[in-house]
């Protein structure tokens, strides 16, 4: 009877742990791809090698994101995310963090959007020893806008 319970044990505590590795390295990468962003007027690239899935805050339609297809550039990028929360659905392999995005951009040949804010939940695959993006959904939040574009190219 006490080695089940000593195995229970270590089964939940080495899960816990595997779940809070996953979600402060989910975190930290997140926040550095946004210094990326806010820095370079670019995203990096860090879809899944098999693409991606998306609804954009713009509307319109699901958008395929194609492996390794270079991404949007803006004139200007200040963005912030706030509330972040992570759902670790595998550890150290799947899980969906939702947050909020705050701010404002100017994509090129687009007008400015001075008050960007939206709602974004992204699903998350490890690849490589990285997170990696296989789905995303970006909806405007009541007195906030989405971003203007419409198209991947």
């Amino acid at each position: 009877m006490n080695k089940k319970l000593i195995l229970i044990f270590i089964g939940i505590f080495s899960s816990t742990f595997l779940i809070a590795g996953d979600i402060e390295d989910i975190k930290d990468q997140m926040y550095s791809s946004l210094k990326f962003f806010n820095e370079n007027k670019q995203a990096p690239n860090e879809y899944s090698k098999d693409g991606a899935l998306e609804f954009w805050s713009s509307g319109g339609l699901m958008k395929d994101i194609v492996p390794g297809k270079s991404l949007s550039v803006y004139e200007e990028v200040n963005i912030e995310y706030k509330h972040m929360e992570v759902i670790v659905l595998v550890p150290k392999k799947a899980a969906v963090v939702m947050y909020y995005s705050e701010g404002s951009l100017k994509p090129f040949n687009s007008p400015a959007v001075s008050h960007y804010l939206t709602r974004v939940t992204q699903a998350l695959v490890k690849e490589d020893g990285k997170w990696k993006v296989r789905a995303s959904h970006w909806s405007p939040v009541k007195g906030g806008s989405g971003t203007t574009a419409t198209t991947v190219d």
